[in-house]
């Protein structure tokens, strides 16, 4: 670690260096990010700070293909720790690298850290944010793109362009009241978001939007939007006026083929659906609106952008397009049996998607688990089986590592397979058998859609249902063709359930990707161990590992061996 005044002249910011490597037909991709509060950008007109990188919100784009390595240098000019999270990418073998309190120390103020991730074996869409601190309701976030390699046929045209969309729910308050009110008996702020903003900007037409978004298109062509939930509470419906959409891409899948008026997407995650300008030249309304609540066309709390045909004099007229009832749970979970995995086309690799079978697999391990409100001491708190995640000051990942968890956690304490009898907290951390195939059942006890996310895998989506899971609600999955993806939502008072084949060492964070939720203790760790030390083992520790809490300084053992990971 180094300071900033030291390290700044190091990379060039945001540079893309090729580093042609004919063993893996990677490049290597070299950003260089400061991460700072910028309290005059007001999306809507409020004085908030805003986390920005380079100046941007949203952050800049990462632009990869399959199999290259991603360098971030991370400059922390907040006044407090700092780490961001690769939503989605699976870090294979590096766990190192994943940026969540489990596995890494966060970067101090005033210094800076370099991630080096590997997009191994993945495309898709996919997105990054901050990780601690209640943060990421500030901003910080921004888009990932993983592109096929040439040698991949894609299962659609090339689009005309892609356009990044993200779309999330936000706070007209500082995010350090609303933490600090987070942890109240009777929270003053932060119960309901004050408005939706796509890529930073307020609604279109809105008195307190400074600016709306636009994507200008030519009649004719077809593109790619790339359509995120970087919000932290809200799910949401959206649709273009006039215009149908074709759903390609979810979260690293290609999915069958599916025309859609409106598409449910919930927290944490993304898909990509293709757009063709077939209506005349015009603006038409871009609406996302929020799920489980009745907001009316005028509410800042309804997304609203443009789609601006190149020739257009004319600007938007006509109602806004409607979509579902937003308290029509049955069209959203029938929506979401509906996105199915192409079987046929190929996607990180050429070999079909439908080469992975799980109709036939064998289970190694089962977990239940409720996600769930409590109270603890006095003060509320989310829960997973009634045990809300405390994080320990030593990352779960560098405990494992040097002291073999000593002090730091106790392997397999935590209930997989029942609710715990009495509210507690304790930093949750369990086995998963390496290379076995674990069935989640997500339990959602909440009022809210809640969604789920495991770093490192892809969920195998088989089942939604009511009410009690029981064995016999297998009898219900769909073991043909689930949609693989690395979020999905849980309804409430349903539950949700997925097969993961546990193929990638390492120590894995299992979380609610609403913000509140992960940050008062909707959380666990799984640790996949490969005792064998062949080729398919993590990677050592990197060169530049950050070391805190039991670690810190003299106390950080040096017999452990330390490598950059290998190309």
């Amino acid at each position: 670690m180094a300071t900033l005044s030291h390290c700044r002249w190091l990379i060039t910011c945001a540079i893309v260096f090729p580093v042609l490597l004919a063993r893996t037909n990677c490049i290597d991709i070299y950003h260089e990010w400061v991460v700072s509060l910028d309290s005059t950008i007001k999306p809507v007109s409020s004085p908030q700070p805003v986390i920005t990188i380079n100046g941007m919100f949203p952050g800049p784009l990462i632009n990869a293909t399959t199999n290259d390595f991603v360098h971030v240098n991370v400059f922390n000019d907040l006044d407090e720790p700092f780490l961001i999270t690769w939503n989605g990418i699976q870090q294979r073998l590096n766990s190192w690298q994943d940026g969540v309190s489990g596995t890494n120390c966060p970067i101090l103020p005033g210094t800076n850290w370099t991630y080096v991730f590997q997009t191994k074996d993945q495309i898709g869409t996919f997105t990054y944010f901050p990780s601690i601190n209640f943060q990421k309701v500030a901003g910080g976030f921004g888009p990932i793109r993983v592109n096929n390699r040439v040698v991949i046929s894609v299962p659609f045209g090339k689009p005309e362009a892609e356009f990044d969309l993200l779309i999330g729910d936000w706070f007209n308050v500082d995010y350090r009241v609303i933490r600090s009110s987070t942890q109240r008996k009777f929270p003053v702020y932060g119960a309901v978001p004050d408005v939706m903003l796509m890529n930073g900007n307020g609604p279109y037409g809105h008195p307190d939007s400074k600016t709306h978004e636009s994507f200008t298109v030519t009649k004719g062509k077809t593109y790619r939007f790339r359509i995120s939930n970087v919000g932290s509470f809200f799910s949401f419906n959206f649709r273009i006026q006039n215009h149908q959409m074709v759903l390609v891409e979810t979260e690293g899948s290609y999915t069958n083929q599916v025309v859609l008026e409106s598409l449910d997407v919930h927290v944490g995650q993304s898909y990509s659906v293709l757009v063709t300008a077939d209506q005349d030249e015009s603006d038409y309304y871009m609406v996302a609106t929020p799920k489980l609540l009745n907001a009316s066309d005028g509410s800042p709390l309804v997304a609203k952008g443009l789609l601006h045909y190149a020739n257009s004099a004319n600007t938007v007229s006509g109602p806004l397009p409607s979509g579902p009832d937003p308290y029509d749970i049955d069209f959203s979970v029938g929506q979401a049996k509906s996105i199915r995995w192409n079987l046929t086309t190929g996607a990180a690799r050429p070999n079909p998607q439908g080469t992975f079978n799980i109709t036939n697999i064998t289970l190694s391990q089962t977990f239940i688990l409720h996600g769930s409100i409590t109270e603890i001491d006095g003060l509320p708190r989310f829960a997973v089986n009634n045990v809300s995640y405390l994080a320990p000051n030593t990352p779960l990942k560098l405990a494992d590592e040097f002291v073999n968890g000593s002090g730091v956690y106790q392997l397999d304490v935590f209930p997989t397979q029942s609710i715990n009898d009495a509210a507690a907290c304790g930093a949750s951390v369990v086995s998963g058998i390496h290379k076995g195939w674990l069935e989640i059942v997500l339990k959602n006890d909440l009022g809210i859609v809640d969604s789920w996310h495991l770093d490192g895998f892809g969920f195998y989506v088989v089942g939604f249902g009511e009410g009690d899971w029981t064995p016999e609600s297998r009898a219900s999955y769909n073991l043909f063709d689930p949609v693989v993806r690395s979020t999905v939502q849980v309804y409430p008072q349903r539950w949700t359930a997925v097969y993961v084949f546990l193929d990638n060492p390492g120590m894995w964070n299992l979380r609610s990707e609403h913000l509140k939720n992960w940050y008062l203790g909707q959380e666990l760790y799984i640790r996949v161990n490969d005792p064998d030390p062949n080729p398919g083992k993590e990677n050592p520790p990197p060169e530049n590992v950050l070391l805190c809490g039991i670690l810190e300084k003299s106390n950080a053992p040096s017999s452990s061996p330390v490598a950059q990971p290998s190309h």
